[in-house]
């Protein structure tokens, strides 16, 4: 009597005989007889080749065996290296240190796996299919991806010193290889409200103030480096320089300076951004709030103060009038020609559109008019 054992394509079998390995068997039929079975005699033990790496409880005693060392590929790492598994294209497995044995393929298939070696001395890993690492399943467990968006700078620091600056993409880095910290800076233009600011001018008026700044991050090292909160330092320099540049001006002074109050402040901060590695892109007073009493004073004094040049426009064109006809009454004495002119023009228009009967007598036409108008 005999026991039959099959083992298909995508199998292998592993031959015992009084627990050792005595074979590694390819896909076949084989017949153990019965009176060979037993547990203390010969066993065949199936395995699936379908995952190209040996998962074995017993490994390291089948690593003894110099038949299963026929069959198989041993890869040995260290505990600074790594290793992809990829078949046919795929990325099947990531390997961390120790020893692993590969299932050797038979024929045309030996061409279809391929093991990478890596070594943690690159931090980063750098490779054309990053994307379909990273989508593997174990990635986690061996890598830490870091995304970056289009818009920031990252800078990526290794215990505690600066080991790269990244711009947008993703980007993988291998664990175990110490203390991984990420910091990302936003590269775009922000504008900042300075608002509610009360402030003494220099003669004591207190008004409310509404600052904006533009700025942007442009040393992405330096603004992570030198400040925790590159925002909120902007803000503090911002109001200090607002103060300054207020306190050190009376409130006529800043109602009629205010483009020079504007650079001013401006060149505060540009002074402490460059420190910082920010651009400062502009900066501008938008609102000078007076008190409800002061501003109904100044009120009344712009309108006082307009009203005075209404009237100084007025004046000048009285008089500007009263010299033209002063002129044209010594022109005219000086020209009786002139003034004949100008008589004769007012008739004119005296007459015009109306229907009169002229009867002339002794005299030129305009003296005998006159009689007749004064009669």
């Amino acid at each position: 009597m005999t026991i039959t054992h099959r083992i298909r394509r995508h199998e292998r079998g592993l031959l015992y005989r009084y627990g050792d390995l005595r074979a590694v068997l390819p896909a076949g039929t084989y017949r153990l007889y019965s009176r060979l079975v037993s547990d203390s005699r010969d066993r065949i033990e199936t395995v699936s080749t379908l995952d190209p790496i040996v998962r074995h409880a017993k490994l390291d005693e089948l690593l003894e065996s110099p038949a299963f060392r026929a069959a198989t590929t041993i890869v040995e790492l260290a505990e600074n290296e790594r290793a992809f598994v990829w078949k046919d294209g795929r990325l099947v497995s990531i390997l961390g240190p120790g020893r692993h044995a590969l299932w050797t393929p038979n024929g045309n298939e030996a061409t279809r796996l391929r093991v990478e070696r890596f070594s943690l001395a690159e931090p980063r890993l750098d490779h054309p299919n990053l994307e379909a690492i990273a989508w593997h399943p174990d990635a986690s467990r061996w890598l830490e991806e870091v995304s970056v968006d289009s818009t920031d700078e990252a800078i990526v620091l290794l215990n505690g010193r600066v080991l790269e600056r990244l711009r947008g993409g993703k980007h993988l880095y291998w664990r175990g290889i110490g203390r991984l910290v990420r910091r990302t800076a936003d590269l775009r233009e922000k504008t900042l409200d300075v608002a509610g600011q009360e402030l003494l001018t220099l003669d004591k008026v207190t008004l409310r103030t509404n600052l904006f700044v533009t700025w942007q991050v442009t040393d992405a090292l330096t603004a992570l480096s030198r400040t925790e909160n590159v925002e909120m330092a902007i803000y503090r320099e911002a109001q200090m320089a607002l103060r300054a540049s207020i306190g050190a001006r009376t409130l006529d002074t800043l109602l009629t300076e205010k483009s020079v109050l504007n650079d001013e402040i401006r060149a505060a901060l540009e002074a402490r951004s460059a420190e910082l590695g920010v651009a400062i892109r502009s900066a501008g007073v938008r609102d000078l709030i007076l008190p409800g009493e002061l501003r109904e004073l100044y009120a009344k004094v712009i309108a006082a103060e307009k009203e005075a040049q209404a009237n100084l426009i007025r004046r000048r064109e009285e008089t500007a009038a009263a010299r033209s006809q002063a002129n044209t009454a010594r022109l005219l004495a000086e020209q009786p020609a002139l003034l004949r002119l100008r008589e004769l023009e007012a008739l004119e228009s005296v007459l015009k559109g109306a229907q009169i009967t002229l009867v002339a007598g002794q005299g030129d036409l305009s003296t005998q008019l006159r009689a007749l108008m004064t009669s």
